[in-house]
């Protein structure tokens, strides 16, 4: 079939206008329930105070939805857009796009950043977001022709949803010419997104030199399952003619003067520093290991002999190298690899060869060590399946360690499961729950609901103990943890548990400064870098950037500043290339970038309370990531922990038993989690309950009518 044949359910006429400083001006709204396509404008008010990408999301999303809308309502939307500095072709990492909805998952506002070509493509073509609302009958493929001025809605052809094929079919259906493949971008989910709670989210970028499709994931929080529960099978772009300018800067000598400076950065130290362009994120695997972070047999231990199995030296071998990746035109950190040629084992592809995106380390070690497997074959196959399926790998892993833990605590066995063996390091068996998981069969109905789901159908079907189940179960929010143990650093549990959206890393990763350097000693500190570092990042979620070249590249002399842990240098370059394109005469200093990301973060978690989340109670965490639940755990690290009941708690383990332990050392560590909430939420400006005070909202300008009244039912 050829796009002719399509049938055409709706289409729609618009100028294609030209980007101004970063900005189209306005925004496109479709409907797949009755068809509706219409241009919505971008108010002066979206630009100064939500600036763009998860910022344009969420108000977005606000305005269509109710506080009873629930994640398979049609009137939840999925909005994505890239941000102001998104498509910049001079600075590295600036090809993110950032995606807003309701989540299956956590109930709650959920957004998740990721790479492609979809973002700056969708805004070159000239809409600064798109929103995704209703629910079509039948499957559909939106269509945004930035060369012609049209979108379309299409009655989708018969076929594959599973990424690794249709987005190839997308190409051919809407390139005209070998040469215009590289303007088509495609957003797809697959199978398994259909069948699970956990479904990502494939934006797909058109390798010229690989000649094929890739795709990298909006994985977190279940946005590819409203996706495909919305019918929609396919949303492409195309656009030709990306340039320099493409962003029509206000000031882009501003720009090059700075991108030029980190891209020299990047060659003279990413060799001597993390080597990203050889072997990307995959260098943190022995590094994470070596310190007791790495996640290994559900969270339980930091680190494990085998982890030479799976760590930098062995991806960097199997990686393809000398070939440019990154998953943004420009971008020279190039830290998006593939493992070529791989021959699949399993399942429906068996036999196929294929291109494997990554493995990155949340997935190496989501799906790799924390199940206890350290065999690299297992890893890219379970890494294909869940981004063909359209399935989250760390959500994935996490959740395939519970149930192999529940199954060796004998809560589970194979009458349960079907049969499967989920011992830990049982490769065979999590591959064959991942097929399950994507059929929407056997065991795999149950476990692909996610870990939330999976202890409450244990505790009232299997009699499971459910304070050992909350203790283990490694979700927050109702999101399954990303990869990093966080016992030994209470930064870094409040990182994850005080993140709006659940234990995800991007919005404040703090083990480094907290355990390793020491250089968060008191409360004041901890709350401090709670309040800096998640507005720092969430501000790269508001303009279409990867923050990468922000931390894992850094300047030589980058040690000797007064806050290295900032990376200062690198903070007022991006005020410089933020200036360079908006022209904000506002923005002089990182604390005015900081107090952007500010306004969004809370307007953030507004949304949640209004959603009836949002409150203190739902920043609890499970106890695993404080510290030990079982006595093995204990006696694995007992030296350690027996040294902290004596200087910390002042509790003399001579002669008790394990289990008296266990509990002075986790009385202790939940009140210090309670003292360090207290400290955030002050630092925050929010309540003792952890909601935004009045005058909060009054100072970060979000003190709308509809904000206000949601937060006065809180006080």
């Amino acid at each position: 079939m050829n796009r002719a044949e399509l049938k055409v359910l709706a289409e729609f006429d618009y100028e294609l206008g030209q980007v101004e400083k970063g900005y189209t001006g306005r925004t496109l709204y479709v409907n797949v329930s009755d068809n509706t396509i219409e241009s919505r404008p971008v108010t002066p008010e979206m630009k100064e105070i939500f600036v763009g990408g998860k910022g344009f999301g969420l108000w977005r999303l606000w305005h269509g939805v109710t506080s009873d809308t629930k994640w398979n309502d049609p009137e939840n939307e999925i909005v994505i857009s890239s941000g102001p500095l998104g498509g910049t072709t001079t600075y590295p990492g600036s090809g993110k796009s950032l995606v807003v909805s309701i989540s299956p998952t956590t109930h709650s506002v959920m957004d998740s950043n990721v790479g492609g070509h979809f973002g700056p493509l969708l805004k070159f073509a000239g809409w600064d977001a798109i929103e995704l609302q209703g629910k079509a009958q039948n499957d559909v493929i939106v269509y945004v022709d930035g060369m012609q001025g049209k979108v379309f809605i299409y009655e989708a052809p018969e076929g594959t949803a599973d990424t690794h094929e249709l987005a190839e079919r997308m190409v051919e259906l809407f390139a005209d010419s070998e040469a215009e493949k590289v303007g088509i971008s495609s957003v797809t989910a697959g199978s398994g997104a259909e069948h699970a709670l956990i479904g990502c989210l494939n934006f797909s970028l058109y390798d010229e030199r690989r000649q094929g499709i890739r795709v990298k994931q909006a994985g977190r929080g279940g946005i590819g399952t409203v996706f495909r529960d919305k019918k929609i099978k396919a949303l492409v772009v195309k656009y030709l003619g990306v340039k320099g300018n493409s962003n029509h800067p206000a000031d882009k000598s501003r720009i090059d003067r700075v991108g030029i400076k980190m891209h020299k950065e990047i060659h003279d130290n990413d060799p001597v520093q993390c080597r990203m362009r050889h072997r990307g994120t995959s260098y943190l695997v022995q590094i994470m290991s070596d310190y007791d972070l790495l996640p290994t047999h559900n969270f339980k231990y930091g680190g494990h002999p085998e982890a030479r199995r799976i760590n930098g030296d062995v991806w960097e071998a199997r990686f393809r190298q000398g070939l440019p990746d990154g998953c943004w035109y420009g971008c020279t950190l190039s830290c998006s690899h593939t493992v070529e040629g791989y021959t699949v084992r399993t399942g429906p592809y068996k036999g196929r060869v294929v291109r494997v995106d990554g493995p990155e380390y949340e997935t190496i070690a989501g799906v790799g060590s924390n199940c206890g497997i350290f065999d690299p074959e297992t890893i890219l196959e379970i890494n294909f399946y869940c981004d063909t399926y359209g399935l989250d790998t760390i959500s994935f892993g996490t959740l395939t360690a519970f149930v192999m833990e529940c199954y060796e605590a004998g809560i589970l066995d194979q009458e349960k499961t079907g049969g499967l063996d989920l011992r830990f390091g049982n490769g065979d068996a999590a591959i064959e729950l991942l097929h399950q998981i994507a059929r929407g069969e056997g065991f795999g109905r149950i476990a692909g609901q996610g870990i939330r789901r999976m202890k409450q159908i244990f505790v009232e079907e299997y009699g499971a103990d459910p304070q050992f189940l909350q203790d283990i179960g490694m979700e927050a929010k109702g999101l399954e943890y990303s990869e990093y143990v966080s016992k030994e650093s209470l930064a870094q549990q409040g990182g994850y548990g005080l993140a709006n959206k659940g234990p995800q890393h991007d919005e404040a990763w703090l083990i480094f400064m907290d355990m390793v350097n020491n250089q968060l000693p008191t409360f004041a500190d901890k709350a401090e870098a709670l309040h800096y570092f998640p507005m720092w990042r969430t501000w790269f979620g508001l303009c279409g950037l990867c923050k990468l070249p922000w931390n894992d590249i850094i300047p030589e002399d980058n040690a000797l500043t007064e806050e290295p842990a900032k990376v200062p240098e690198h903070v007022q370059n991006y005020v410089e290339y933020f200036v360079g394109v908006t022209g904000r005469q506002d923005v002089k200093r990182g604390e005015d970038l900081v107090r952007m990301s500010e306004a969004v973060y809370n307007f953030q978690r507004v949304f949640n309370l209004r959603l009836g989340f949002g409150t203190r109670q739902h920043d609890a965490i499970p106890y695993r990531s404080m510290g030990p639940v079982t006595a093995e755990e204990y006696e694995s690290r007992a030296e350690r922990y027996d040294q902290q009941l004596r200087e910390l708690v002042g509790f003399d383990p001579t002669g008790k038993s394990t289990a008296e332990k266990l509990a002075a050392l986790r009385e202790y560590r939940q009140a210090q989690y309670e003292r360090l909430m207290d400290a955030v939420y002050e630092r925050r400006g929010w309540t003792a309950n952890g909601v935004p005070t009045l005058e909060t909202l009054r100072r970060l300008r979000i003190d709308f009518p509809e904000v206000v009244a949601v937060v006065q039912q809180h006080l």
